[in-house]
């Protein structure tokens, strides 16, 4: 009987071992395969690289041509312009010297004839002295015009030839960009088959690597490493606190290494001074040591190669490539209130939207009943947009010092539709468009990104200011972006080249709020200096000064050249800021307030401020309605009487 047990058991082993091969068989046939199929997928992109050079080089070449055309059309119309300032001066100098010449001439005839005249006199030798003198004088000031009338000649020919470059310029051009415009299907045409070259080999990599991942073979950069990185080494090594010269913001900053040099040597763990710090606890310092699977992770990257996910790029941000998390859960009941940050009427004026904690509370601002809760966000949501239709709520929040994001929502059940940004410092204003089909954000990277908000794309970065951009808002047209920074200054931009038109810097204070009047050629800023001021774009200068009691915090313009504002003294107003007059005044709050919005058909004004407390106003008489804490589970709204 045992000898039967030991002879099944050992039939079992076998079995189950016959089976691990089979699988690890499998396995290494699948991987086999896989990577057959990426190197084909490589193999297909490299034998497409020479026609997509070759019609990036054409591209090249011809835009090259136009613009040199207008270069030269450029420099034949300064030509001009110098050419013309300088004739009237040659031209001048030649009428002078034939003045002279002819003067200097009739001299010489009347001083020959009176020699003429004086022979055999006692006066012959003094005449004809003078007669001498007389036409040395005509060959000087004939020497003069002719020196006058060639100084002319440059300036003529000169004129000349750059007149007859800006005649046949536009031609010329017209012509290359004829050219250029013929050559766009091609290009496009390229650009588009090796796209799909690109990805398809990408997309055939990435499931070698995801085969390997799921074999313990291989491990992720983006998927396992990169979170280790961004939770626990960020916050000491980053572009503003590099200690040791290490930034590990990207991978390429990573492998760049710090002051002492390479900080991974691939395939060497033992090697790579970022392991043997991490591993003997001296990284993170100061700090819990990472957990020994962490360390793990990160040795095993080392050793298979230490490269980032195919279609990752090596500049990417951690923050960037890392899987997106679903964020903390925000309290059921808040134990405080928390700052109202921003609030925003429905288009319908059915909802009020507010900041929250980690959320975003939609409230009937008839009754102050909370109607919705929508999730999912960074601890601090700064802004709040409803679309034109009033679907979407398009959200900025971050996490001080951690991470920012951009969020778009269903208004009707709260699913997130899009998660368009996580960048690594908070995000703090969304506009759309007047048209909607774009969304501008201000990050406190320095930077505002522009989004199609039908493809969730970024289409534009715009990098041009020294400090946090606060707020953002469009011109009435859409064209024109205008920014509020706390580095002080407020700026335009193109909203299609991304280029910069405009710098205010007349606040001299950070400045937190930005709105376009309608006209779209001026202004509005709100600051530390509890002003609004308003400037032209065309100079950059102020026009006008509103003066307040306090910080002037987000503006909210309105279509008849008023605008909506809170302040640091706890009141709300609405200024027509086309003269500077004080329309309204709404409060006071027990604290700053932060935020107000107007809502025209239902003649409501709402307001939030530092305290949680939000209050809704009639707009007519400026009474008290309604007022609530919004923070569920704290309060009740309570009816003014």
């Amino acid at each position: 009987m045992q000898r039967f047990t030991r002879l099944l058991l050992a039939y079992f082993v076998f079995l189950v071992s016959s089976g691990n091969v089979f699988a690890q068989t499998e396995l290494d046939q699948k991987i086999a395969e896989q990577q057959k199929l990426a190197d084909e997928a490589l193999g297909r992109k490299a034998a497409g690289e020479p026609a997509i050079t070759a019609a990036r080089t054409a591209a090249k070449d011809k835009a090259a041509i136009a613009a040199a055309l207008k270069v030269a059309r450029n420099k034949a119309e300064a030509a001009v312009k110098i050419a013309e300032g300088k004739l009237p001066g040659v031209q001048e100098a030649i009428k002078k010297a034939t003045e002279e010449r002819t003067k200097s001439e009739s001299e010489s005839v009347a001083a020959a004839k009176s020699a003429t005249e004086a022979k055999g006199k006692d006066t012959e030798q003094a005449e004809a002295d003078k007669s001498g003198i007389a036409a040395d004088k005509l060959v000087a000031a004939t020497k003069s015009l002719e020196e006058a009338i060639k100084s002319a000649v440059p300036v003529e020919e000169a004129l000349a030839a750059a007149r007859k470059v800006i005649a046949e310029q536009p031609a010329k051009i017209k012509a290359a960009e004829d050219a250029i415009a013929a050559f766009q299907p091609e290009m496009i045409a390229a650009e588009a088959a090796y796209a799909a070259l690109s990805k398809d080999s990408v997309a055939r990599q990435i499931d070698v690597e995801s085969s390997l991942v799921s074999a313990g073979r291989l491990v992720s950069f983006a998927k396992q490493v990169a979170p280790i990185f961004s939770q626990r080494c960020l916050a000491c090594h980053n572009a503003r606190t590099a200690k040791g010269r290490l930034n590990l913001e990207s991978y390429a900053n990573l492998m760049k290494g710090g002051e002492s040099g390479a900080s991974v040597v691939a395939g060497q763990p033992d090697q790579s001074p970022l392991h043997t710090m991490i591993e003997d606890h001296s990284m993170p310092k100061d700090a819990d040591p990472l957990l020994p699977d962490q360390i793990a992770l990160v040795k095993k990257w080392i050793e298979t190669g230490a490269k980032p996910d195919a279609g990752i790029l090596a500049s990417a941000s951690l923050i960037a490539i890392i899987p997106k998390l679903v964020q903390p859960m925000p309290p059921e009941s808040y134990r405080v209130s928390v700052p109202v940050m921003a609030l925003s009427f429905s288009p319908d004026g059915s909802l009020l939207a507010t900041s929250g904690y980690r959320e975003i509370l939609l409230w009937n601002p008839s009754d102050g009943q909370l109607v919705r809760r929508i999730r999912n966000l960074a601890e601090r949501p700064h802004d709040i947009e409803f679309s034109a239709d009033g679907s979407l709520l398009a959200v900025a929040a971050g996490t001080p010092g951690q991470m920012g994001e951009v969020k778009l929502f269903n208004v009707a059940d709260g699913a997130m539709v899009a998660d368009l940004l996580t960048t690594d410092d908070e995000v703090f204003s969304v506009a759309f468009s007047p048209d909607g089909t774009r969304l501008a954000v201000a990050c406190a990277d320095r930077s505002v990104r522009l989004f199609d908000v039908a493809s969730r794309q970024q289409q534009k970065v715009i990098e041009d200011h020294a400090d946090w951009v606060m707020d953002v808002a469009w011109s009435p047209d859409g064209k024109k972006i205008a920014t509020a920074s706390r580095d002080k200054t407020s700026k335009v931009f193109d909203s299609i080249t991304g280029e910069s038109q405009a710098t205010f810097n007349g606040h001299a204070q950070p400045i937190f709020g930005v709105g376009f009047l309608p006209d779209g050629l001026s202004v509005a800023t709100g600051a530390r200096d509890n002003r609004i001021r308003v400037w032209t774009i065309v100079e950059a200068k102020q026009v006008r000064e509103i003066a307040l009691g306090g910080e002037v915090f987000r503006i909210s313009m309105q279509p008849d050249g008023t605008a909506f504002s809170g302040s640091a003294d706890k009141f709300a107003r609405q200024h027509n800021v086309t003269n500077g007059a004080q329309v309204k005044q709404f409060g006071p709050h027990d604290d700053w307030v932060y935020a107000a919005s107007f809502h025209a058909p239902s003649k409501r004004v709402a307001s939030g401020s530092h305290d949680g407390q939000v209050k809704i106003w009639n707009y007519d008489d400026g009474k008290e309605l309604l007022k609530f804490i919004a923070a569920p589970g704290l309060s009740q709204p309570v009816a003014a009487k």
